[in-house]
């Protein structure tokens, strides 16, 4: 067991976005700061996405330069593939237990990749929703930051291999690394634990898992992406077909009391953005944006013109009643209401693109503070809180510009219980 203390540090538990940005604002202005992230990486939701908002660019080049402010600022101390479990005290002076896993693979790292080509056992890729599959020993995603390798517990045979460990010639397999636990003292906290996708499986009318080359948006992004799956080319999982018409079914869970009663925001802008990606490979593609209401904010109100101006694509407002699964050829069917034009509509697809909702990390998992959370799981905003504060889609679900901003304030707040004690 190890033990640091430094009362004038800040927790900033979850790595996404917004724990990044309040860990780098809090550090870069002179306060110690340990990030906690349950992953074996940094970079959340974020890091799956192929391009976002506003710029529709790459992730990549946005995470890198708070990656290298990180490397360049010792007052941030990271921890990956780490839980808080347990924090006591009041503001200024607060405990803090945390739990390290075992990564299997020390510092001496050099992602040489000798490891991968050694090992004998597949693993279904989580980071890629399983579409592909990693060995047992992997890196997260190409531009993981830590660079560094991890080991699949329950996917590696451990000591009765350790085929890994004779092909690393610097010593950084570690088959016998056991969890840590470490301790230190704080004088406030961020939770900034970000979001899920909600389960899909869930919503029984909309085929997912029962009808092949029904997706989620999650999905969507890391097939387009050029670290994903198939390379950033979009095609279906069943076949690897190229789709000619695409549906994208919004609200696929969300505004529904029997899932998720709130909107969550991103979804139909991400579809949108989806639709581009759909486009820019395959300019004849047949797109049907099947919506109840639109929400594209502010300026982005001009991105959604331009999408409805496209000749190939169709909105139709109506709720989806289900998808199934075409009798001859197995494509997806989906079935709508269509508000404008009266009356069902029935359309078959090649691929059907579902806009699941934001559910926050907190839904199953609570944070141990004393936060006030409503129905859903979002953590309640108390105007008069000292010390702890939540920040990001741990209180609503947000956008990355909208997250980056509130992280910021989280960060001020934090620093001003410093200042008080």
């Amino acid at each position: 067991m190890s033990e640091e203390k430094n009362l004038g540090s800040i927790l900033v538990v979850g790595g996404g976005i917004s724990g990044l940005t309040t860990a780098i604002e809090a550090a870069e202005v002179g306060y110690d700061v340990y990030l906690v992230e349950k992953n074996p990486y940094l970079g959340g939701r974020v890091a799956q996405l192929n391009k976002y908002f506003p710029k529709l660019c790459p992730p990549a080049c946005g995470l890198e330069i708070n990656f290298q402010r990180i490397r360049k600022n010792p007052k941030v101390k990271y921890l990956t593939m780490a839980e808080v479990e347990s924090i006591s005290g009041q503001p200024g002076d607060y405990d803090v237990t945390v739990k390290v896993k075992a990564r299997k693979v020390n510092e001496n790292c050099t992602a040489c990749n000798a490891c991968i080509e050694a090992c004998p056992v597949d693993r279904l890729n989580d980071f890629n929703f399983g579409m592909d599959s990693t060995k047992a020993v992997y890196l997260p995603h190409q531009m993981a930051f830590p660079m560094r390798y991890v080991i699949d517990e329950k996917a590696c045979k451990g000591s009765s291999c350790a085929k890994c460990v004779e092909a690393c010639k610097y010593d950084a397999i570690d088959l016998e690394m056991e969890a840590d636990t470490v301790n230190f003292k704080v004088g406030s906290v961020v939770w900034a634990t970000g979001w899920q996708p909600y389960e899909a499986s869930q919503i029984d009318t909309l085929g997912y898992g029962k009808v092949p080359n029904v997706v989620t948006n999650m999905m969507m992004e890391r097939l387009a992406a050029g670290n994903g799956p198939t390379g950033g080319q979009i095609q279906r999982p069943s076949d690897g077909k190229v789709p000619e018409t695409i549906a994208f079914v919004q609200c696929a869970g969300s505004r529904d009391e029997n899932h998720l009663a709130y909107c969550s925001y991103v979804c139909c802008m991400a579809s949108l953005k989806q639709a581009t990606y759909i486009l820019e490979q395959n300019p004849e593609a047949k797109v049907y944006i099947y919506y109840i209401d639109l929400r594209t904010p502010g300026r982005y109100e001009k991105f959604l013109k331009t999408i409805e101006a496209n000749e190939n694509v169709v909105m139709i407002k109506g709720k989806v009643a289900n998808i199934t699964a075409d009798p001859e050829s197995g494509d997806p069917v989906v079935v709508a209401e269509d508000i404008l034009g009266g009356g069902l509509v029935r359309q078959k697809v090649d691929m059907v693109v579902l806009a699941t909702g934001m559910q926050p990390s907190t839904a199953e998992k609570k944070a141990p503070l004393d936060f006030k959370y409503d129905e859903h799981g979002l953590i309640l905003e108390d105007p008069q809180a000292v010390g702890v504060y939540a920040t990001g889609c741990a209180k609503n679900p947000v956008d990355v510009t909208s997250g980056v901003k509130d992280a910021t304030g989280a960060a001020l707040k934090a620093i001003q219980t410093m200042v008080r004690r």
